[in-house]
């Protein structure tokens, strides 16, 4: 797949295609993996998983947001909300070759996920890597001390924390609970019990919610992004396992 993506405001997005090794099975299956906060298409919790998938057969689509990346956009206007518009319209855009969308979102982006897949029949599967769920309590306790539209996240000068960030996760969105009440789609949810990020309670509120309409697996001592190879090996042979199952069935 070569054709230009775009955002849900008609910018370029960037994104980085693979197809599944042949004779694995799986070819009518697309799988989007978006990044999360400060993220892009690259980083290796992304990139990674979207690997292994190919190797397992699975044609991947990893992308970069609007606004991050080498994606077109303003940073500064980056929220879930606009997000989730732009995962809908690449949605849009690939479905036409693709039957079958399997969404893989790591800590904001899977809340991404979440809010998109409460309403798109075209997700035919979820994965949360790390996901938020209290997107409140998120920007509180991590951005809570700085001052919006002049401070920066995790003091990265090329991450600037706008206003329209805060308001949408604490005043729009505030937790997707609401939203993941309304998936009906198979859902993975990978959490590590060491994520200072996004707390673990997050996938455990999903988990208590959702009771066995959900498959949930917490990685010992694994950090936000599954940085140490172990983790990051558990990790992705989960998620491949649960899609070669998902779509065998």
């Amino acid at each position: 797949m070569d054709a230009p993506l775009k955002s849900a405001r008609g910018g370029a997005i960037d994104y980085s295609f693979a197809a599944g090794v042949e004779g694995a099975g799986n070819s009518d299956w697309l799988v989007l993996l978006g990044h999360g906060v400060t993220g892009n298409k690259d980083r290796p919790v992304v990139a990674g998983t979207a690997a292994a998938l190919a190797a397992a057969g699975f044609d991947t689509l990893r992308f970069s947001f609007a606004g991050n990346g080498a994606s077109d956009g303003e940073f500064t206007e980056s929220t879930i909300t606009r997000e989730v518009a732009d995962l809908d319209a690449i949605i849009g855009q690939v479905s036409v070759r693709y039957p079958k969308i399997a969404y893989v979102g790591h800590s904001m982006g899977a809340a991404v996920g979440v809010l998109q897949a409460s309403k798109d029949r075209r997700i035919q599967a979820l994965v949360s890597l790390a996901g938020m769920v209290d997107t409140r309590r998120f920007a509180e306790t991590e951005f809570g001390a700085e001052t919006s539209d002049a401070g920066l996240m995790w003091e990265d000068e090329d991450c600037p924390l706008s206003s329209a960030f805060m308001t949408d996760l604490c005043q729009t969105i505030v937790t997707v609970a609401p939203a993941a009440k309304l998936i009906r789609v198979p859902w993975l949810l990978l959490h590590g019990t060491a994520d200072d990020v996004v707390v673990p309670e997050d996938t455990r509120s999903i988990a208590a919610l959702k009771g066995e309409a959900v498959d949930v697996q917490f990685i010992e001592g694994a950090d936000h992004s599954f940085s140490e190879p172990n983790h990051k090996a558990a990790m992705t042979d989960a998620v491949v396992k649960w899609l070669k199952h998902r779509a065998s069935a």
